[in-house]
């Protein structure tokens, strides 16, 4: 028999002491691979179930639907979190690419955390429940006189009226209940900090930026490059708008050379300005066409539209999309229930059932807007074979820009070319087009960035409570032009007036899409061999436009964002030159039209 060593005899000694210990190994590659597995699985199914339940209460608006999605979701927020978590033990291990690609999707999402505590979590989830609560109270009743209005209605208002007067008491309705929102929003800042910080991030800011797949601190410098480029074009824009406003009620109203009091453009973030363009429009210039009045010429219906919609993507050589995309989709607005109108694409089950959500009125917005939802939902089709944490475009900003791309090819000769116009509109009818789009495309830009500027701030600490409202209108002025119109009491919290302020929303992606989509139109019709002005180019009938589109929609996010951008642009850098040459004829016009006017502010 062998007899034990002297540094057994320590060992089981310390043992019984208690003092001797296993080192404890560190999870294994094998360990993530299988981790990987099982949450992709985990999640395939939770977000199948929180899609179908929230599809229902879109479709069917009610007090029970509308608990019934919030709890599917809450579900689901709170598995994204764990999973999250969960993730971060892998972090530093040597993995495949495909691996740790997936990790890092993992470890993104949710963008809003909280730190892991029940307690800490509910109450997460209870403010942001209570803000949306608020935010659509006051936006539901602003204006309304005693009667509450749906929401796009103060926009609608604000649009029509032209007295002063009544414009200041719409914009004053709909910050009324916003005081209320100040304490809650204090506090998700605090929770989501803490959260931030438990997953390496210095506050929930820095993980907001990190989704976006630039090396960290460089997106900000993305974002102020673009808008250096856009900027130019904007101030033209907002002199030629505030001459426009100074026309109808005077310059001690709307006053040469300083920024825009927000009641007189049109909604609470001062961000589409499409209800001010009979005060700007060209005097002596062709008005183009109106596309609303042909299809009501041509008996076009809104399913006829979608069709229309579908064969344009059939002469680009995409694939029909199933056939339960008619049987599953709502096209039109039902006479019998209260349902959600915003457009919307969606992938029910991350797979097969793809469908879109809208109200389509037989007019020219809808149309357009029916192309750019067709354009998501293929996206969404397309990129079915991937791996479930693949399966989501190559970027928010991408994926909405795909679809706004698609838009911009519904012009006066692919019009024409459906038969639904016999001969398109002289080049006099341009600048009125353009001018419409920049209204609320160009206008729209930076109150997308300024918001999530904003919040940035809020979150680092640099704007500490006591200022929130006070930076709020700081920014605005600086970056959109755009000041209060009355005086700001200590409890006003106007950030509340805007929704994606109140569902805790980034805004960074729409500000991209806005940049991005005209990029995506420019490289289509190049595909294409158009050779003429960009904002007359439609891509319609172009098996390689339609090839390079189907190579970014089919890689899903399983590449980086940049590799899906090269695959249609040729490039992987973000660029508004293609912005700058599509409104090229409108900003000659405005330089002509704001000679001798005092621009900027």
């Amino acid at each position: 028999m062998t007899r034990p060593t002297a540094a057994a005899l320590a060992c089981a000694l310390s043992a019984l002491l208690a003092t001797c210990s296993t080192p404890v190994l560190g999870p294994t590659a094998a360990e993530a691979e299988d981790f990987v597995a099982s949450a992709e699985a985990r999640l395939l199914s939770s977000r199948h179930r929180a899609a179908r339940a929230d599809w229902v209460r879109q479709n069917f608006v009610t007090a029970d639907t509308t608990a019934l999605a919030a709890e599917a979701a809450a579900s689901l927020a709170v598995e994204t979190a764990e999973l999250a978590r969960e993730a971060a033990r892998f972090d530093g291990l040597d993995l495949p690419e495909a691996t740790a690609r997936k990790l890092a999707r993992l470890r993104a999402a949710p963008l809003t955390i909280a730190p892991d505590h029940p307690a800490q979590q509910s109450e997460l989830a209870d403010l942001q429940a209570g803000l949306e609560r608020t935010y659509r109270a006051g936006a539901s009743c602003a204006g309304a006189q005693g009667d509450c209005l749906d929401r796009a209605a103060p926009l609608r208002t604000a649009a029509e009226l032209r007295d002063t007067d009544q414009l200041l008491d719409l914009w004053d309705d709909g910050r009324a209940l916003t005081p209320l929102m100040r304490r809650r929003y204090e506090r998700l800042v605090e929770i989501a900090n803490a959260g931030a910080m438990e997953m390496g991030h210095a506050d929930a800011g820095e993980r907001w930026r990190s989704a976006h797949g630039l090396p960290p601190g460089a997106l900000r410098g993305e974002l102020d490059r673009l808008w250096n480029q856009v900027r130019p074009l904007y101030e033209s824009l907002h002199c030629l708008v505030r001459g426009g406003l100074g026309e109808e009620y005077g310059t001690a109203i709307a006053p040469p050379g300083e920024a825009i009091p927000a009641h007189l453009l049109g909604d609470a973030g001062s961000a589409r300005w499409s209800g001010l363009y009979d005060l700007v429009a060209p005097r002596t210039r062709g008005r183009g066409y109106d596309l609303t009045r042909q299809l009501a010429r041509n008996r076009v219906d809104p399913r006829e539209m979608v069709r229309y919609a579908e064969r344009f993507f059939a002469s680009l050589g995409f694939d029909p999309l199933p056939a339960t995309f008619h049987e599953r989709s709502r096209f039109v607005r039902p006479a019998d229930r209260d349902v959600v109108c915003s457009p919307g694409a969606w992938n029910v089950d991350g797979e097969s059932d793809v469908r879109i959500r809208m109200c389509i009125a037989v007019d020219g917005d809808s149309f357009v807007a029916v192309h750019a939802e067709l354009a998501r939902a293929h996206y969404r089709w397309a990129y079915r074979a991937q791996d479930p944490l693949f399966r989501a475009g190559a970027s928010g900003a991408l994926l909405a820009a795909a679809g706004d791309a698609v838009a911009l090819s519904v012009t006066p000769g692919y019009v024409v070319a459906l038969g639904l116009l016999d001969t398109p509109p002289p080049p006099a009818g341009d600048v009125p087009f353009l001018l419409r789009r920049a209204l609320d495309e160009l206008a729209r830009l930076p109150f997308a960035l300024l918001v999530d500027r904003w919040r940035w701030q809020v979150f680092e600490g640099a704007v500490q409570p006591e200022r929130y409202n006070r930076a709020w209108w700081e920014l605005r002025e600086q970056v959109q032009g755009v000041g209060a119109p009355a005086p700001l009491g200590p409890a006003d919290f106007d950030p509340g007036t805007i929704p994606e302020v109140a569902a805790n929303a980034p805004l960074t992606d729409d500000f991209l899409a806005g940049i991005l989509r005209f990029q995506l139109h420019r490289a289509l019709c190049a595909a294409a061999g158009f050779d003429g002005p960009l904002h007359r180019c439609s891509v319609f009938g172009s098996r390689d436009a339609g090839a390079r589109l189907r190579a970014m929609m089919e890689m899903g996010a399983s590449r980086p964002w940049p590799e899906a951008l090269e695959a249609v642009t040729g490039v992987r850098a973000l660029d508004a030159s293609a912005l700058l040459e599509y409104f090229a004829p409108l900003a000659a016009w405005m330089e002509e039209r704001n000679a001798g006017r005092s621009c900027g502010w």
